[in-house]
């Protein structure tokens, strides 16, 4: 119980360093929106043909797709990243590249900082040799951080897994209760559920927990963006659809959405649990494809789950929307510069 604690804690420290970097760090929001873009362009992709049109229904070609795209997260953000920093597209790429081979976390913290050198070489070396300077100084710059932080971040991520694997040692509703919280609070973090789930290898009653309490904060994170009013419509049902996309938006939100997705998704978890559904492939916290496989697997057990997930998560959205109506948030339109306050009140 000391190590579940333990690792509870660890994750909530990392979820606030993510919140922290949005708030303080030096175009932290814009940074988090490309973070956000680089994980739908690569994890969103694997889950859905990867785990969906390949794994289940044999589409070897579109399990390829998936795979390819799965496997550069860490390009895709050392990409974005860079680009949504101001650094021009030839240089944001070269960044890309070098962080080839690297998972998305460590992609997105040496896309972050080399976004800083490129600008300052821009500025101080002369016309014509800033692309050499840049290739010698910064291409290397980049794969060292990005070699540095890599077991840190596995390390990080392997001791959260530790709370979702020993939560299987204890009751059914304890670790339906810690799992689907848990990973449903992840999933709309930085972090990515599908990324811990599949660095984890978490398989079986425990990833049938992560996919169909993933599914169910979709109907959950619908009804709180509406009744909050974080954004517009494009926004709440964007994060319906996958909360990776919203994420700026969350990490300047954090209390009221993690809480909410703790409640909604410890609700979905029991339930999970109680009916002992599994899922054999890890890497499926992802609404729409851990929904499919999860009924694919399990047949008319994984459908009541799915609907009994629903129906609670909806419940946790207006739970949530109850205790966190009158506290001040910051809405897309602050985040990302696009409408004033009064125009979107309006």
């Amino acid at each position: 119980m000391i190590q579940i604690l333990t690792g509870t804690a660890l994750l909530l420290v990392v979820l606030a360093l993510f919140t922290l970097f949005s708030y303080k760090a030096p175009q932290g929001m814009k940074a988090m929106g490309a973070l956000a873009n680089a994980a739908c362009a690569s994890f969103l992709v694997e889950a859905f043909h990867d785990s969906l049109f390949g794994q289940q229904m044999g589409i070897e070609f579109l399990q390829s797709v998936g795979m390819a795209n799965g496997s550069l997260g860490g390009v895709a953000a050392g990409i974005l990243v860079p680009l949504a920093l101001g650094v021009s597209p030839a240089y944001a790429v070269l960044v890309g590249l070098t962080v080839s081979g690297y998972g998305i976390l460590p992609g997105f913290i040496a896309g972050y900082l080399i976004s800083f050198v490129v600008k300052f070489l821009e500025k101080k070396v002369p016309a014509g040799l800033d692309l050499i300077v840049i290739i010698l100084v910064a291409a290397p710059l980049a794969r060292g951080i990005a070699m540095v932080m890599d077991p840190v971040i596995k390390s990080t991520l392997l001791q959260i897994g530790t709370v979702l694997i020993q939560a299987q040692e204890t009751s059914p509703i304890i670790m339906g209760l810690i799992l689907g919280g848990l990973i449903t609070v992840v999933a709309t973090a930085p972090l990515s559920s599908m990324a811990l789930t599949s660095i984890i290898g978490l398989t079986g009653v425990p990833m049938g927990i992560g996919a169909l309490a993933v599914f169910g904060s979709s109907f959950m994170n619908y009804v709180f963006f509406s009744k909050m009013k974080f954004g517009d419509k494009k926004d709440t049902i964007s994060v319906a659809i996958e909360p990776l996309t919203q994420s700026d938006i969350i990490s300047a939100n954090p209390i009221p959405v993690y809480v909410t997705n703790f409640i909604g998704g410890a609700m979905s978890g029991i339930i999970v649990a109680l009916l002992g559904v599994k899922v054999s492939t890890p890497g499926l916290a992802t609404p729409i494809a851990g929904f499919a496989v999860s009924v694919a697997e399990n047949g008319m057990t994984g459908l009541m789950a799915a609907g009994g997930c629903m129906v609670v998560s909806i419940l946790g959205g207006f739970i949530g929307y109850a205790i966190f109506k009158n506290t001040k948030i910051k809405t897309a339109a602050e985040i990302r510069g696009t409408k004033t306050v009064e125009e979107v009140v309006a």
